[in-house]
Formats: structure tokens, sequence, C-alpha cells
């Protein structure tokens, strides 16, 4: 029979502090010692990790045996593992603690239904024992309430649970009595600080329970709870708070499943707070400010993967929420940027999705940065390999080593720049991994990266053009898309694939306008086949993906959804399209004999998923593989298995919110300093200028009009002095990132020179 654990027969509260700091870890597999640093299985969850699934049900022991503590701690006569990694039982060698000389009663077990303490106080209630203990300075009834309240799971549910007698096992209700929860907590910054370290004892009490077999909701009630406590901020809290963690991540599938579900009915502020509080956790205990107020990082290896692991419940309650709580960068550990993260990347490639711990299992903790990096790199060590082989196979022929045999070499006319690409990059196919480096037939000008820059913007640029019939412009949605006309040659769509592919490899910036959509379709799958029969970017779409390319169309789609009239005999649609393709309109069935099928009101849903089905997939699929298999041939890294959707976009695109202040900020000078006339007066007149002089600007001087990954500081951007008459224009180095001003007489000359410059800044000027 399960006993009812009251203030009485709960662990002295004095033992409980001199023990607060030494909490034990969960039990690992083994019942040998912790010195090497336990082993923490994680089980999965598909779509936050790809670990493997194991049992998640472990358990902890310690010296604070409770009455109510089951039986399990001991088996089979071993014992019991020591309370810390450093730290061996009281009287170990001469009193040996096992199963055989516990007392009956802590050997016994738990029933199955458990007595649930009555709980009466409200909110209301609370809130006025506060007040009280404010004006009377006696917080004795407030202390009792902590003290109790927290000491015990069982005791969690009485205070905090909406009811005592539903079981609440739904996804969608906790059953928590939320805004009890957090007139609790927000009050207890407040109170005496006897009265903070009594919600601490009592979480001590909790954690230290023993169960065996899966946990029931009440404790993942309790669980919900606990993890939400304001007082885990700081390090001295750090040990408590890193075993609530690790007691969490431990769960099996199914209950994470619960609290992920329960974690998105948070307010977005609690929501943000406690993801704050996870990183903050980790962050501390990479690069902690005072490292002796922490254990040894040997003795508790397990803390980050624990808490990473809770944090990726949070990241996938956000990612179901049907509007996203946080911006998925909020899930960003910006800490992790100034780690070995290659070395992380390495032990994920070579030991995948094993026990071991890595960040790269939880990506979407992994900054943009960090992600660039990390394929950059990648593609220099690729980039090295493809250089390397060339030179060997010239000396092993015994040939005359040209060192331009190290780049990727691509020389265009302007005039003939999409034909002359596509016939340099068909010829150059085996060694697109290499540096690649620009250069146009009759001008003189040597590749340092303004030449490449440039061959980018005008071949981007001249191939979306609605001219060349590649890709049609929508005006609503600001995007291109795919034309869907068959033609036998999709060869050109393979090329826009390999300059997506050569601007990530070669850190250029690409102004291309696709939907969110095609960076899904782009990864999927992220890594080629080996079997190419497998068909390749069929992304799972939906209605909000073809409101971002075509939104009358998704906005009429929607209404049919929606019509509570009869559907077949008001629309008289079969399930049947047509399009319009090079000027000829043609039908196709969305499904076989669709054109003598009618949409009805039980089949509409049926019809509005194959028509956005057919529309962003199969319809432009010949097109799209061809794409899809020539970004690939220049990025084909497993690193691209760590991007979301939105993060290619970003590394091929850079982003388009232009933030002139921070440029003005990073900023180096040569022949000025940031206080000359010249350069405030450059500055007043950037700042005041409308956003398309912003782009220009930024594209006269840098070759690109986006901005990359790192930020405006990542651009290096320069100005520098030119001793020459204030009748010159200014003058700007691509390849640098440089501009060079004359030194102007007042601010109005240097707007209107400066102006002329940025609206005819295209070329050499040579022909």
């Amino acid at each position: 029979m399960l006993l009812n654990i009251t203030r009485e027969n709960h662990t002295p509260l004095h033992q409980a502090e001199r023990e607060r700091d030494r909490l034990p870890p969960i039990s690992s597999h083994s019942s040998s010692g912790l010195d090497r640093g336990p082993k923490l299985p994680y089980p999965s969850l598909n779509f936050i990790s790809n670990h493997r699934k194991e049992d998640g049900s472990h358990s902890l022991s310690s010296q604070f045996i409770l009455p109510g503590i089951r039986h399990g701690m001991v088996r089979h006569g071993r014992e019991l593992p020591p309370i810390c990694p450093n730290v061996r039982l009281k009287h170990q060698h001469q009193h040996r603690i096992t199963v055989d000389n516990l007392p009956p009663e802590v050997r016994a077990r738990f029933a199955s239904d458990p007595v649930m303490p009555l709980r009466t106080k409200t909110v209301k209630e609370f809130q006025e024992d506060i007040e009280r203990a404010t004006v009377s300075g006696d917080w004795k009834h407030v202390h009792d309430f902590y003290l109790t309240t927290f000491g015990s799971f069982l005791e969690l549910n009485a205070a905090f649970k909406k009811d005592a007698s539903p079981p609440f096992n739904t996804i969608e209700d906790s059953g928590i009595n939320t805004k009890f929860v957090n007139a609790v907590y927000d009050a207890l910054s407040h109170t005496p600080p006897d009265a903070q370290r009594a919600v601490l004892k009592g979480i001590i009490n909790s954690l230290l329970r023993e169960w065996k077999g899966r946990r029931t909701k009440d404790d993942l009630r309790a669980y919900f709870i606990l993890v939400q406590n304001p007082q885990c901020t700081s390090p001295a809290t750090y040990v408590i708070y890193a075993h609530l963690l690790r007691q969490i991540a431990a769960l099996a599938e199914a209950d994470h499943y619960f609290l992920m579900h329960w974690f998105k009915k948070l307010s977005q502020k609690r929501f943000k707070q406690l993801v704050e509080r996870l990183h903050l956790f980790i962050s501390t205990r990479l690069f902690p400010v005072k490292p002796e107020e922490l254990p040894p990082m040997a003795k508790c290896s397990w803390w980050i993967p624990s808490a990473t692991k809770v944090l990726s419940l949070l990241n996938a309650a956000n990612i179901i929420s049907s509007t996203p709580i946080l911006p998925f960068v909020d899930f960003y550990n910006p800490t992790l940027d100034h780690t070995d993260f290659m070395e992380d990347y390495r032990i994920w490639q070579t030991q995948g999705n094993s026990t071991r711990f890595t960040f790269c299992q939880f990506a979407f903790i992994l900054s943009t940065v960090v992600k660039k990096a990390v394929i950059q790199k990648d593609s220099e060590q690729q980039m090295i390999s493809m250089a390397r082989q060339s030179l060997v196979d010239k000396v092993s022929r015994r040939q005359r080593v040209d060192m331009s045999l190290l780049f990727l070499n691509i020389k265009v006319r302007r005039l003939q720049l999409v034909s002359d690409s596509m016939d340099e990059l068909t010829r150059n196919r085996a060694d697109l991994k290499k540096k690649l480096k620009v250069s146009f037939v009759g001008e003189a000008g040597l590749d340092m990266g303004g030449l490449t820059k440039e061959w980018f913007l005008l071949l981007i640029r001249q191939i979306f053009h609605t001219d060349h019939g590649m890709f049609t412009f929508f005006k609503d949605s600001h995007c291109h898309w795919f034309s869907s006309w068959k033609c036998d040659n999709y060869s050109e769509f393979r090329l826009v694939g390999v300059l997506m592919g050569l601007a990530v490899y070669n850190s250029i910036t690409l102004d291309i306008s696709f939907p969110p959509c095609v960076y899904k379709k782009l990864l999927t799958p992220p890594v080629v086949p080996c079997d190419l029969d497998p068909p390749v970017g069929m992304a799972t779409l939906t209605l909000d993906d073809l409101q971002q390319v075509m939104p009358d169309l998704s906005h009429g789609l929607a209404e049919l959804l929606s019509y509570e009239g009869n559907v077949e005999e008001d629309f008289c649609t079969t399930f049947q399209v047509s399009q319009e393709e090079l000027g000829v309109i043609k039908s196709y069935n969305l499904k076989p004999g669709g054109d003598k099928i009618p949409v009805t009101n039980q089949n509409r849903k049926e019809y509005v998923q194959l028509y956005v089905d057919f529309l962003l997939n199969k319809s432009i699929y010949r097109q799209f593989t061809t794409f899809y298999y020539g970004f690939h041939s220049v990025c084909a890294s497993d690193a691209l298995m760590l991007l979301r959707p939105e993060e290619v976009e970003i590394l091929v695109c850079g982003s388009p919110n232009l933030d002139m202040s921070s440029l003005q900020k990073a900023a180096q000078y040569e022949g000025y300093s940031k206080t000359d006339p010249t350069i405030r007066a450059f500055w007043d007149v950037v700042l005041g200028f409308p956003l398309k002089f912003q782009k220009r600007l930024l594209h006269f001087s840098t070759g690109s009009d986006r901005v990359p990954v790192g930020g405006m500081a990542d651009l290096n951007f320069k100005i520098s002095k030119i001793d020459a008459s204030t009748d010159w224009l200014p003058i700007s180095h691509t390849c640098f990132n440089q501009i060079c001003l004359p030194p102007y007489k007042n601010k109005k000359e240097l707007k209107q020179k400066l102006t002329i410059a940025i609206s005819n800044a295209e070329g050499f000027g040579l022909e």
C-alpha cells in the first residue's frame, strides 16, 4: 500500500541541506562506479534527433532512504552505487547496504493507485497568504506551503492539479492549474531566503524517489511543474537542475510526447524563459565564469546532453505548434560558435547517431554561423582533395604542373554569358569543388573575388529574366517559380543548381527570389540517394506552401475547403486541372480517370492535396530534378543534413535585411578616420538613403546587395581616401569590399557624386 508522504516522514531538512549539492546520478545499465562518467542513453524522438531508441525507465538512488521508496533500488543483492562519483557511502566498508538488509517497509512496493493528499488552496488564498506575510513579516505559513508542496510528486499534484479525481491523460490538457503554478513561482523571488531554500530542499526529496516501471501522468505533471522553476538560473542550483533534466531526458518516448504537447500550451513568455534557462545552463557548463562553483566536467559529462535533450522537446513543441511560439533562431546557442564544432562534426560523421552525444545530433541548437563554417571547412577539404588529386595525376604522367589546376577557371564573354557559362561548367564538371576564378574575355582584371561576384550577379539576372522562359515571376508573392513547359533539354536548370551550390561553397550571396518550399524540396532528401531510381525533390507540401507561390489560387482552394454548400453542384469541378504552357492550354488528371470524378464535399480535401502536389511537385518534376542534381553535384555533404530549409536559403541568398548602422560600426578606414568631415557626411547620406539606394551602394562596393550569414561585420567593409579631384566619382574595389572617396567639399556634393556612381555600377567599362 502506498504510504502518504507527509512532512513528518520526509528526510530531515538539515540532512537534505547537507546533501543537496551531492544528488546522485540516475543509475546506468551498469552497477559499477561512475568515475568514468555515466553512460546516458537517449530515447529517440524521430523528429527531434536520430538517436537509437532505448528503454527510457531509469532510476535514481541515494542515501536519502524515504519511507515510500519502491522495491527495486537494490536488485539481486548488488550494492547501491555511491551518492556522487567522488563520494563513497558512509561506513561503506563496515556495513554493506543490500536488498537483504533493507527494512521491510523500504523493500515493499508502492501500490499502483497512490492516495492523493487533499489540498484545497486557491490562487486567491495563496496570494492573500503572501500579502499577510509581507505585512506581518511572519513567513512560516508560506514557508510550510513551499516545503510541503515541493516535497514530493504527490504533493505537487495535490497542490496544482485542477481536479484530484480525473486523470487528464490527454496531450491537449496537462490537468495543471497553470495560473496557480505561475503565481507560486512569481512570488518565490520575493520570499525570504529560507522559503526559497525550502523549495530546493523539497525538490531534492522529490528527485530522490525511486520508481520502477513506467512513469504515471502524475509523475509527468510533476516534472512539467519542476522544470519551470525560475530558481534554476544560478550555478548554486545547477546540481539539482542537472538531475531534474537528466530524469526528464531519460523518460520514455511516449512520455516525451506528452510533455512536448504540454510545453506548447505555455505562454510565449514562460516558454521563452524556459528556453533561455536551458541555454544559460549549457553555456555556463561549457564556459563557467567561476569553475570552482561547478563539479569538474569529467564528473558531470551528462549535464549538457541532458539539457540539450530537454531543449529538443521544447524545439519540437515549437515546430508542432500551429504558429511557432518562438523564431527558430531563438534555439541557437551562440556559445557553441566558440567550441570545436568541427571535431563535433567529425565525431558525428564517423559515429552517426550512436549513444555518444554530439551537438550535430541536435542541429537546431547550432547557429547558421556554425553551419556555414562547417560547410565551408568541409568544402575546403574537398577542394584541397580535388586539387591534390589533379597534381598527383599530372606528376604521375610526368606532365608539366600548371598551378591553374588548383582552381575552377571560368572564362566567359559578356554577350554570350549564359551559353559560355554552361559550356565551361559542363567541361569542368570534375573540378566544381575547386576554388572558383572567373575572367571576362577582352577585359583586364585579376579575379580576387570581385569578378566572381559580378559573374554570379549578371548570370542570375539573365537566367531569371522572364524573357528567358525558365522561371515565372509572380508579382503577388514576389517570387520566381519553375516554368512547367516541357522541353528536350533541361541542362539550364542544372546550371542554376550548380550556381547555387558554387555560391555556397565560395561564400557568395545570390539575389534569388525563390519561395521557401524550393529549399524544402532541395533537402528532400538532404543527401543524394545512392540509387538514382528514387524520386527527389518530392517534398510533402501543403496549402500554406502554395500560398507563398500563388496566393490567389491558394485562397480559392481554401474557400473550396470551407464552403458550406453543395460543392459538386455549385463548383462543377472534376479531378482535372488545366494550365497554360507556351500559350497552349493543357489538361492533366490528378488521379486516374480524374476528368470523370466530380469533386464533392467528401473528397474535396483529397482534391486540394492532389492539386497542391501537382503544382509544386509533379508538374515541374523534370525541371526540379535536374536543378536538384546540379546543386548537389557541388554541395554533396553530410553537413546539409544539419540545415533547415530557411538556413539553406540564408546560405545561398544571404539576408535581404540591411542594417547600415551595423555596417557603419564595422567599417574600417584607410586615409580617413571616422571623425573626418567626409566620413561623417558619407554616413549621413547613406543612412538617409531609401532601401533601394542602400542596396545599390552595397552592390557597388561589394558586388552583391545581400548581407552574408555573419552579418555586416563579415563584409570587412573599408572606406579609403584617394587624392583625386573632387570632380571624380567614388571608385570601388568589389574584390576587397572597398569604396574609395575623394575629399568632397560638402555633403551635397558627396551625395550627388555617390548617387551617380551607384546608379551606374556594372562591369569595368571595357568591351
